[in-house]
């Protein structure tokens, strides 16, 4: 695996690629603060100046995660848009498609075990991604009444819940998971099969 080095002197940048780099190869829990030092070509001590340990280092590759996938999620809404269900389905299909293009981030996100509130900048960004798709799921529902409209977080936390099973077990060549159906056929017909079970779509759509 080469170094990447530093970039114009952002140790700590540096640091946050190599660290992604490690999660990839390794997993969360595969490395040291040592091993993020060596790949980013520099002296373990100069890690401190940084970061206090390793879960501040892959928190930080976790923020800066959420920021592209808020991103991601946010360009997906606008491009569905005026059609409040072509927005709500695009927003799933790009939480498959962050997962596939940025691993290193997807796994400090979401399988390293650190909080989203271990950081108040890590919470700010994390719900700001919440609510992308939340804003989706609200869009969705207006035709509703309110009485029987189901909340917007609850079902969009379902989306999400659905979508990260998706890549959980079929995107990222989980063993002994297989499927006939590509990752994006699953998620594209699990969505719509549980719209139309709240009536959200026609049953035609």
């Amino acid at each position: 695996m080469a170094k990447r080095g530093y970039h114009h002197g952002n140790l700590r940048q540096a640091l946050v690629e190599a660290a992604l780099a490690l999660i990839e190869a390794k997993g969360p829990t595969g490395f040291t603060l040592s091993e993020a030092a060596k790949q980013a070509g520099v002296t373990p001590a100069a890690v401190y100046r940084h970061f206090a340990g390793r879960e501040d280092l892959i928190a930080e590759a976790a923020r800066q995660g959420y920021e592209i996938f808020t991103d991601v999620m946010q360009f997906a809404y606008d491009k569905g848009q005026p059609s409040a269900l072509a927005s709500f389905e695009a927003t799933g299909r790009a939480y498959l498609a962050f997962a596939r293009k940025y691993p290193g981030h997807y796994i400090a996100m979401f399988e390293s075990g650190i909080s989203v509130n271990r950081t108040p900048e890590l919470a700010a960004v994390s719900a700001r991604a919440r609510d992308v798709l939340e804003r989706a799921a609200t869009d969705l529902s207006q035709h509703i009444p309110p009485e029987k409209r189901p909340p917007a977080s609850m079902f969009s936390a379902h989306i999400w819940a659905l979508s990260h099973g998706v890549v959980e077990l079929f995107a990222r060549n989980s063993p002994g998971t297989n499927s006939p159906f590509s990752p994006e056929d699953l998620l594209e017909s699990g969505i719509g099969v549980y719209l139309r079970g709240l009536g959200l779509v026609a049953p035609d759509e």
